[in-house]
């Protein structure tokens, strides 16, 4: 049994917090808007309340509060604790938080995932001096757990380059998606989505690379007649224009340096 703190009881906390008092710890728990306490836990009136003698604490509030919950907790932790930070902080702010007077271990944790659809099975990346004690805790719930090389902030900067990717090709989904149903060709450019999705991944990545930067004069112009169509059809095309921008900026660069780029 280990003494778990979750400071933050959201969804994604609330989740954390149930599954590990399923499995036989003792969790206390500390959110100052919450209406309601998951089964199991101990409710604290503040999260230094909640952090005294605690072995482990995971803080899942915003990224604004990331800060303030750290300074408010880290003093009160004894030593040999670890402090898990698993806020969408930026890196340079989990650096900053690592470095502030603690007898703590900080663990920088990043969720690459939905946790709404995959709980607490969401495949996590921890970086830190306290990633060990993370992964020990959390692999027994079943997710996927990668400590990576560095400091505090080298997970979450795995975690914002895989969002460049993640978020904008959703974006891009979507658009594609809402400006073929506007089409009456929804069904076809869902198809033309996932064969592109299919198959040899780094192929289609080297295929990008050097096809974009090779033929990013024209495909600019094709972009940018892509988004008057869009327009004539009603449809959204912010990324259909941000791609236009994008292989313009390209075709103005050295072929060779685009390519790598």
């Amino acid at each position: 049994m280990t003494k778990c703190t979750i400071i933050g009881l959201g969804e994604a906390g609330a989740a954390y917090a149930e599954a590990l008092a399923a499995a036989g710890h003792q969790v206390t728990g500390f959110d100052p808007v919450a209406p309601s306490t998951p089964p199991g836990i101990t409710r604290a009136a503040t999260a230094a309340e909640a952090c005294r003698d605690a072995e482990i604490v995971l803080v899942l509030t915003g990224a604004a509060a990331a800060r303030s919950v750290a300074e408010d907790c880290l003093p009160v932790l004894p030593a040999g604790s670890t402090y898990a930070d698993l806020t969408s902080s930026s890196p340079t702010v989990m650096e900053e938080l690592g470095q502030l007077p603690s007898q703590a271990l900080f663990a920088d944790v990043a969720i690459l995932g939905p946790v709404a659809a995959l709980g607490v099975k969401t495949p996590l990346m921890v970086s830190g001096p306290g990633s060990a004690a993370v992964a020990q805790l959390l692999t027994p719930l079943g997710p996927d757990i990668e400590i990576a090389d560095g400091g505090p902030g080298a997970a979450m900067s795995h975690k914002l380059l895989r969002s460049v990717l993640m978020k904008g090709l959703a974006s891009v989904v979507v658009e594609a998606v809402t400006a073929g149903r506007a089409a009456g060709l929804e069904d076809w450019i869902r198809e033309q989505i996932a064969r592109q999705l299919a198959g040899d991944g780094q192929a289609v990545i080297d295929r990008f690379l050097t096809g974009t930067a090779k033929h990013a004069v024209r495909r600019s112009r094709e972009m940018q007649d892509t988004a008057s169509y869009l327009a004539e059809l009603g449809a959204p095309a912010e990324m259909t224009e941000a791609s236009a921008a994008a292989l313009a900026r390209i075709a103005a660069i050295p072929a060779p340096e685009a390519a790598l780029r």
